[in-house]
């Protein structure tokens, strides 16, 4: 076994918390998994995992360690990338996370770039943005699209490319559906008339319930919801059959057009507008994948797509601007 796939099987572990979900991702046996992991323990003479009757966690020697793995697979990959790719087919592997209330659009743009680029291997993984955060800091993430504005206090250098601001709607059930898709109202409703209704919203851990929350306060307001889950699926899914209205961010309410029994009515009073980007650790020597990913984010037909399935959502509003602003938050 190489030093390189035991590095893998090492970074596995740490991903999966689980020796048996770990071998289970890596398609080997356990015990070989184990094996592997004792191995690298012998190497470099410390103990990598505390174990009992199973996966406790990674020990601090062991944090170091797989810190110094994640280093030496980006190097290897870094290499891989500059010896398979030309100069307009980059080959390689890409990891792209993204916030769950930014799903839509992270989806479209891996679709499209994979389109434009098909010797990237791509990575679309929905993830919270703490472990977004841990991601850019490990090297696990390579690209992420998320909220930008909470990096500001954070020391590691991570820079961002402004893609577009997030705005928020009530979503509810139409009286009489008109069989042309979902409404998307001219006239906005205020948070307060909004927090008299019946709600399902996201559960409080989640960085998107945090600013709905800002929202009511702001408006005077306190909710209690109706419904609380962790699933953004599910906040879509219980306004169509329920009896409850939601507060979905623009990207959501864009993949729901197809539902005529749905309206969408935009929140304001305060008005609300979340920037979100595109984010990666400052490097000043990026992969041939991310250097692809660096140049579609900037590309103005994808800002015109972005601006197209986000914002108002109004056939006849104008689009946001097409020359993204790029920021290093050291």
């Amino acid at each position: 076994m190489s030093l390189f796939t035991s590095f893998r099987y090492l970074v596995a572990l740490h991903e999966h918390k689980h020796f048996g979900r770990a071998a289970e991702a890596c398609h080997i046996t356990q015990p070989a998994l184990s094996n592997a992991i004792r191995a690298l323990e012998d190497e470099f003479g410390a103990a990598i995992v505390k174990r009992g009757r199973s996966f406790q966690s990674f020990t601090t020697e062991g944090e170091r360690i797989f810190e110094s793995v994640q280093r030496v697979l980006h190097e290897q990959e870094l290499l891989k990338q500059d010896l398979k790719s030309t100069r307009d087919q980059p080959v390689g592997s890409l990891t792209l996370g993204a916030v769950p209330s930014v799903m839509p659009v992270a989806a479209r743009f891996a679709g499209l770039l994979n389109k434009r680029y098909p010797g990237l291997a791509l990575a679309l993984r929905s993830m919270s943005s703490p472990e977004i955060d841990a991601g850019l800091e490990n090297l696990s993430v390579d690209f992420a699209l998320g909220y930008t504005e909470r990096l500001k206090s954070r020391a590691v250098r991570i820079s961002t490319i402004d893609q577009y601001c997030e705005r928020y709607f009530l979503l509810r059930r139409v009286t009489k559906a008109t069989g042309k898709g979902l409404r998307i109202a001219k006239r906005p409703m205020t948070w307060e008339a909004a927090a008299r209704l019946p709600l399902c919203l996201l559960t409080p851990e989640m960085h998107n319930r945090s600013i709905v929350d800002a929202a009511f306060k702001q408006a005077g307001v306190s909710v209690t919801p109706a419904i609380e889950t962790n699933s953004i699926l599910a906040l879509g899914l219980s306004v169509l059959v329920g009896d409850v209205s939601s507060v979905l961010p623009g990207a959501l309410v864009d993949v729901l057009r197809g539902y005529s029994e749905l309206e969408a009515v935009p929140l304001s009073a305060p008005s609300v507008l979340t920037p979100i980007g595109f984010m990666f650790s400052f490097n000043d020597r990026p992969s041939q994948a991310l250097r692809a990913a660096l140049n579609m984010a900037t590309d103005s037909v994808w800002q015109q797509y972005v601006a197209a399935h986000t914002g108002s959502l109004l056939s006849d509003a104008p689009g946001r601007r097409t020359s993204p602003r790029t920021t290093l938050l050291a």
